[in-house]
This record gives structure tokens, C-alpha cells and sequence, in this order.
């Protein structure tokens, strides 16, 4: 078993409502996002590859391009801009496309926060 993985990051704006102390915030602001997407499988007895990369490059461009430089909370099917949300938008954007699609994580390393979707049990 081999695990491709590939990183992408991209910098985004949104608000997220909640309470903090006694009071509601809902401000705007953005963050810098590194996102890895690992691809698990056995190399194609052929190529000698679990997943072109130049496939998987495509695949994360056109995620990256509905992200990068945009308002969140317009993008659709995202709903809230969580980091889990984030994880799993991703993900549903690369399942058709990246066969053996393993693990999606989407982190803020400014601040040192991460998150991983896992949108099955093995591949």
C-alpha cells in the first residue's frame, strides 16, 4: 500500500457567528489555509503509479480555483467556514475525480490548527 499526498494553499475570507464571552460576533475576516490530500492504493502494474499526479494536480487546481481569493460563506455547499466543513468540501469535490481518495486536511499553521476528513474506512 502507497499514500500520494499533495498540498495546496489558498486564502480566504469569511464571517462565522458565535458567541464570545456575553456577546455575538460575526465579523469578517480571512485566513492563509494549507489543504493535504492523500491518495492511498498500489501502484498501476503499467505506469507504476497509484494516481497520475499531473490528474491530481488538475483535480486540486480546480478545488483551489473555487476557494482561493473568495468570500466563503458564497461558496456553495460549504455552509459555515469551519475547518471541517472546509475538509469535507473539499473532499466532495475530489471523490469523482481521485480514485483511492484517502484523507483531507485543511490547516491554519499561522495558528496552528487542523482538521482531517476521512470519507471512508479503507480504500
Amino acid at each position: 500500500m502507497h499514500e500520494l499526498c499533495k498540498q495546496f494553499r489558498f486564502d480566504s475570507a469569511h464571517t462565522l457567528q458565535r458567541a464570545v464571552g456575553t456577546e455575538s460576533s460575526r465579523r469578517i475576516h480571512g485566513h492563509s489555509y494549507r489543504a493535504e490530500v492523500a491518495v492511498r492504493g498500489e501502484p498501476d502494474s503499467d505506469s507504476g503509479m497509484v494516481l497520475d499526479l499531473g490528474e491530481l494536480d488538475h483535480a486540486l487546481a480546480t478545488a483551489r480555483d473555487r476557494l482561493d481569493h473568495h468570500f466563503l460563506d458564497e461558496v456553495e455547499g460549504l455552509g459555515p467556514a469551519t475547518l471541517e466543513n472546509l475538509a469535507r468540501w473539499i473532499w466532495q469535490q475530489l471523490e469523482p475525480r481521485c480514485p483511492g481518495l484517502w484523507r483531507v486536511t485543511v490547516a491554519r499553521d499561522s495558528s496552528g490548527d487542523s482538521c482531517s476528513y476521512f470519507g471512508r474506512e479503507s480504500p
